[in-house]
């Protein structure tokens, strides 16, 4: 199972407050775990909303929206994508972090959609598609 662990904003994090030392040392052993155990596919963390934008949609107008964004607690500061064997064992993992903030903070772990949750509406067309499409990436 594929999961996606979000470490959500706090103000720090959104201020630009940089990590401690002692923080980094902490989730880079909590990251060579991760990788040892065969869990850790990829994470890393991100600038505050300051430095991105946001397109909006509706029918076929678009509009850019520049940082920063409201509601830091619905942001995301970093992530990591997992593969885990299913929610418990992402949740203990994800119990033996270190608080990736400062102060009080939140982790939020998502399951990916697998072609398989699609059912009828993945066509053998589609399907092919997305196929030819993560043979591109993987051969990166």
């Amino acid at each position: 199972m594929r999961v996606m662990v979000l470490v959500k904003a706090t103000k720090d994090s959104e201020a630009g407050i940089m990590p401690s030392a002692e923080l980094l040392e902490a989730m880079g052993k909590f990251n060579e775990e991760l990788v040892n155990a065969g869990i850790m596919r990829a994470g890393d963390g991100l600038k505050p909303s300051s430095h991105g934008k946001r397109v909006a949609f509706d029918g076929p107008n678009r509009t850019v929206i520049d940082g920063p964004f409201s509601q830091t607690n619905e942001l995301v500061a970093g992530y990591w994508l997992w593969e885990v064997k299913d929610m418990a064992e992402a949740v203990e993992w994800v119990k033996r972090c270190p608080n990736p903030m400062p102060g009080p903070s939140e982790i939020e772990i998502r399951p990916f959609y697998e072609m398989a949750d699609f059912g009828e509406v993945m066509t053998p067309e589609v399907s092919e598609r997305f196929d030819r499409t993560s043979e591109k990436l993987a051969g990166r």
